[in-house]
């Protein structure tokens, strides 16, 4: 691990990120600083709730989500077999041509794949990405990471599949949402361990010369374990050049020839949030300055966190009880299957968080009250959401 902090030096130095300005279509009419786009909808009453659903309700922590899992992507792969890396570094620039066949045609190498490069900040943390071809780099990964789909497709979509050591350094949530400073908002679908020594995860190559990356600087080199010369690479690529042996440990190991230990299993997430809990705290991200707990509140007062999806009285529908409308103007794809689902909680509650915060909800204050009372017009709703809110804050600290 001691190349980490050279790489993050230089990766930062060789990156800026370009500014990416994301416009959503449609009409907002405002006035006196309030949307009105719900201002016609009807003080909602709750549907009726049986008389299981008034008994103690369970932990957030222990309701799941019941909407079905995603089914375009299956479980295992197409028999990728994995070249991992042996060696990483970052060029001073642009490796060309000549160089990539004088590192292929160095000792023990036996393949060589160049790949673009870039830091972006999140909240004013810096993360090393590299910029992939989701087909071509399947190989250059470990095997429970080739060979589970739904990694690849992510990267597809303009994902960011993360290093699962760096998702538990940052407090990163799976499915969540996380503005880039300057750029665009990136949803983390998958963690995996990745092998790669200070980067911090994947995204695809599109999306990476969106953002400015650096083009063909970060080379990757594969042969037999323990043997690539760090010498030669940073002949090979010149002055300048970080060079990180991946496979350090293994060469220490054979070095003192310890007794052997069996290796422990990789662990790929990927998927949605395996609780209530969790969805509220990743969908609140989609809204800097909302706190999770206003969205627990509001889906324990309009549906007992899915338990009692309606429609109500006046035709809301779903686990966060909207009207059709609204969802029509706010309701989000969440979970990234491709459909904008009202029943879908994955949808439904992560649509919540986008409409609070086109009403400002993130301000906080009286800003936040008349955001939950334009989700539903009353201003007692408005104290018993707060109130709610207040003490899974309590419960949850």
């Amino acid at each position: 691990m001691s190349g980490l902090p050279t790489v993050r030096a230089v990766m930062l130095m060789l990156v800026a990120v370009l500014a990416v300005t994301v416009a959503a279509g449609g009409v907002v009419v405002f006035l006196d600083g309030d949307l009105l786009s719900s201002a016609q909808e009807p003080v909602r009453s709750r549907p009726r709730a049986t008389p299981q659903q008034q008994s103690a309700a369970p932990r957030l922590d222990q309701i799941v989500p019941t909407a079905e899992p995603v089914k375009d992507f299956g479980a295992g792969g197409p028999g990728v077999t994995p070249t991992p890396a042996r060696v990483l570094a970052i060029a001073a620039g642009t490796v060309p041509r000549e160089t990539r066949l004088k590192l292929a045609r160095l000792k023990h190498v036996q393949k060589v794949t160049v790949v673009d490069a870039g830091a972006v900040k999140i909240s004013g943390t810096g993360l090393n990405l590299l910029a992939v071809d989701p087909s071509g780099f399947r190989s250059w990964t470990p095997q429970p990471v080739a060979d589970q789909p739904a990694v690849w497709s992510a990267l597809a979509r303009g994902e960011l599949v993360a290093e699962a050591a760096s998702m538990r350094k940052f407090g990163m949530i799976l499915g969540a949402e996380y503005q880039v400073d300057g750029g665009p908002r990136l949803r983390v679908a998958a963690s995996a361990s990745l092998g790669l020594t200070g980067v911090d995860g994947l995204i695809s190559a599109d999306l990476g010369r969106s953002l400015g990356f650096a083009q063909g600087v970060a080379v990757l080199l594969h042969g037999k374990e323990g043997k690539i010369g760090e010498a030669g690479v940073r002949k090979a690529l010149g002055q300048g050049a970080q060079v990180v042996v991946l496979d350090a440990a293994a060469r220490a190991a054979k070095q003192q020839q310890p007794a052997q230990q069996p290796e422990q299993p990789q662990q790929v997430s990927v998927g949605r949030p395996s609780s209530y809990l969790e969805l509220y705290k990743a969908a609140a991200t989609r809204c800097p300055g909302l706190s999770w707990t206003v969205l627990a509140a509001i889906g324990q007062v309009e549906s007992g966190h899915g338990r009692n999806n309606g429609p109500s009285s006046a035709g809301a529908l779903g686990p966060m009880q909207f009207m059709p409308a609204t969802w029509k103007h706010y309701g989000v794809d969440g979970d990234g299957d491709g459909k904008k689902d009202i029943w879908s909680p994955y949808d439904a509650v992560p649509g919540a968080a986008n409409y609070l915060c086109a009403n400002k909800a993130g301000q906080g204050g009286e800003r936040l009250r008349k955001a939950i009372w334009f989700y539903n017009h009353s201003w007692d709703y408005v104290n018993k959401v707060m109130s709610i809110a207040d003490a899974y804050a309590k419960t949850y600290a």
